[in-house]
């Protein structure tokens, strides 16, 4: 079943199922998504059913025997591109990201420190923010995402730190056009990433400095308000 079509009813489960998991961090249950999400109208089992033809089609899996669905690399995917082809994001975060331009927006260093340090604080993921032309690469936000719950393991913080050591020699052969690129777990073209999520925005600076905003953490990341808050960012550079 892996190139099944999904159905309106499976879409919506799914969708739920991946915006509850970003949430809480726990495997998402037949019942949950029936108490939460009365749109769907049917009853649990029913819901348990669709859930089933979800794992076997590859978007959802069940971590251990009675445990709720968790979303896979194939899952969240069709969560951002539905995100991106429906245009649910909005301008609810413009003003606040608006607000991060630093007073002095003529001097690229100060204005991507700025971005770069508040992106971090909206996102509570790692910000990285990069000036092509001098080699400068920023950092925000360690302390913000290693409390996330996937770094309570050892593990996953010295595979993020490989991914990060990854990027970095890496980041400059990255071929970008304008606007953002977005890879989730195993699509991202550095080692040790399958479990984290990347999205790129190439910018230019003042003064045409070329360069990135990034945000890198967990794939259980806020992509709504992460995607927007880089689209918007891109859209003010765009006008300076």
């Amino acid at each position: 079943m892996e190139d099944m079509e999904i159905t309106d009813r499976q879409k919506e489960i799914l969708n739920s199922i991946v915006a509850e998991y970003i949430q809480s961090a726990q495997p998402v249950s037949s019942k949950l998504l029936e108490k939460k999400h009365k749109k769907f109208q049917v009853c649990p089992a029913t819901i348990r059913n669709e859930m089933q033809k979800l794992t076997e089609a590859g978007f959802i899996f069940q971590p251990h025997t009675s445990a709720g669905r968790v979303p896979t690399d194939k899952g969240y995917r069709f969560f951002v591109d539905d995100l991106l082809e429906e245009e649910t994001l909005d301008d609810r975060f413009d003003s606040k990201t608006e607000e991060w331009m630093d007073d002095d927006f003529k001097d690229a260093l100060k204005l991507i420190q700025s971005l770069t340090r508040n992106l971090a604080l909206s996102s509570s993921s790692l910000a990285l923010g990069y000036l092509a032309d001098e080699k400068i690469l920023w950092k925000e936000g360690w302390d913000r995402v290693l409390r996330e719950p996937e770094f309570q393991e050892k593990k996953t913080i010295t595979d993020f730190f490989g991914l990060l050591s990854n990027f970095e020699k890496e980041m400059d052969s990255l071929e970008m056009k304008s606007g953002l690129r977005i890879f989730i777990g195993k699509e991202n073209p550095f080692p040790k990433a399958r479990e984290f999520s990347t999205i790129i925005a190439r910018c230019r600076f003042p003064e045409k400095e070329q360069g990135f905003l990034a945000i890198m953490g967990p794939k259980r990341m806020a992509y709504d308000r992460n995607i927007n808050s880089l689209n918007h960012l891109i859209k003010i550079l765009e006008e300076l």
